[in-house]
């Protein structure tokens, strides 16, 4: 089941460090900062870009959040953040879990990384399946290549997957029949698309066919269930 949509609220927020991997630390109120899989609309105070920006959540840190990459690059420590969420569906560990696969399948695994410390809490074992690794990576995290994935997926009883949607069809032939049927329990997918609107006008931007229906990606998203995707 995954994290239900928080009620919405708007703020100010902060960048206060940007690191090497193009995360950033970002100050704001607690009811700001998103879980998991969720994402925040910011945009920069006194910038004259046109649109929000989604910010996702990569782990937690004092008095706010470390987000995910990639952040505009005119996104400087103190550059003050006009924030509304948390929007979307989020991921959510089930409590049955104690071997977790998470498979960044076409970039950074930082979306993925704030499940780890919810999984190693209730004691399971947890693999990364990604080409790119993080600096910050806790020990008992097992790290495998792109390449494992298959056999990761089928190890697993929970897994949590983060996917461009233009790949979404590749991730699909990737995993097959037989990994689907004999793969985890319960599995979640990130699908990253643009989300300009961020809920708010239906733009259409972020659309996703499931099942001969057009989900948008910003509200019944970003994260869907497997089993809604196969």
């Amino acid at each position: 089941m995954r994290v239900n949509i928080s009620p919405m609220k708007n703020g100010a927020g902060q960048v206060t460090d940007v690191y090497l991997d193009s995360r950033a630390r970002i100050i704001c109120p607690p009811d700001l900062i998103p879980a998991p899989g969720q994402y925040l609309l910011a945009h920069a105070s006194g910038s004259s870009a046109p649109l929000a920006v989604p910010v996702f959540f990569s782990d937690s840190a004092p008095n706010g959040f470390r987000s995910a990459p990639f952040l505009p690059l005119s996104w400087m420590p103190g550059t003050r953040l006009n924030l509304r969420g948390p929007l979307g569906h989020g991921f959510s560990v089930p409590a049955f879990a104690r071997k977790i696969a998470l498979i960044a399948f076409d970039e950074s695994p930082a979306r993925l990384h704030g499940l780890i410390s919810i999984a190693l809490k209730q004691g399971a074992e947890v693999v990364l399946v990604s080409n790119t690794i993080l600096e910050d990576m806790p020990e008992a995290v097992e790290i495998q290549p792109l390449q494992a994935m298959s056999d990761i997926y089928q190890w697993a009883d929970f897994a949590a997957l983060d996917v461009g949607r233009e790949n979404l069809p590749q991730l699909r032939k990737m995993l097959g029949e037989e990994n689907q049927a004999k793969g985890p329990r319960e599995a979640q997918v990130l699908v990253r698309a643009p989300m300009p609107c961020g809920a708010l006008a239906e733009c259409g931007v972020c659309a996703l066919t499931i099942r001969h229906e057009w989900k948008m990606t910003c509200k019944d998203g970003p994260v869907f269930e497997m089993s809604e995707l196969k």
